[in-house]
């Protein structure tokens, strides 16, 4: 029998989220007219997605969306899901839980052969665990835990259905 699962965000409270840190991501970049979302294979990806629907749902900004899928535990080989002209654009790469950094900071490798206007990060989920210089532009919810604990984000195809510690 699974043991009831202890939800720090549930879906209403993670899409009150979502929508903020697009009104954020507006605010950080007033006078741009396109930004490329880089979302983190799965929960990222959705991640991505849902603040690609709000920011077109309250902005003209332009979007691109595009996935980044590499191993988290061993992030040698990172790929992108199709190649754009990343110089002198806005990107912001998309996760659901930012643990150590890692993750994150393997990410950027693909665009770090252009020369980007800015990269910007954005987690849904941020743990106080960091230990690689990596610290997100726009965060959710940013939570104290245990090294011992883990935070699951749970998504289907369309939208983020919540978060859990276990």
């Amino acid at each position: 029998m699974e043991a009831t699962k202890n939800y720090i965000l549930d879906k209403a409270i993670a899409a009150k989220k979502l929508k903020r840190m697009a009104y954020e991501i507006l605010e950080n970049n007033i006078n741009e007219d396109y930004i490329i979302l880089a979302g983190i294979r799965e929960s990222g990806s959705v991640v991505a997605r849902n603040i690609q629907q709000l920011l077109s749902g309250i902005s003209s900004v332009k979007t691109d969306l595009i996935m980044i899928t590499l191993d988290k535990h061993l992030p040698k080989d990172v790929k992108l899901s199709r190649q754009l002209d990343f110089n002198n654009k806005v990107i912001i790469v998309i996760d659901d839980v930012a643990n150590s950094g890692k993750t994150l900071l393997y990410a950027l490798k693909p665009f770090l052969d252009y020369q980007p206007q800015k990269i910007q990060t954005l987690i849904l989920v941020e743990r106080s665990h960091k230990t690689f210089p990596i610290h997100p532009d726009y965060v959710g919810l940013s939570i104290a835990t245990t090294l011992q604990e883990h935070i699951y984000v749970e998504v289907n195809s369309e939208e983020v259905l919540g978060a859990y510690l276990k």
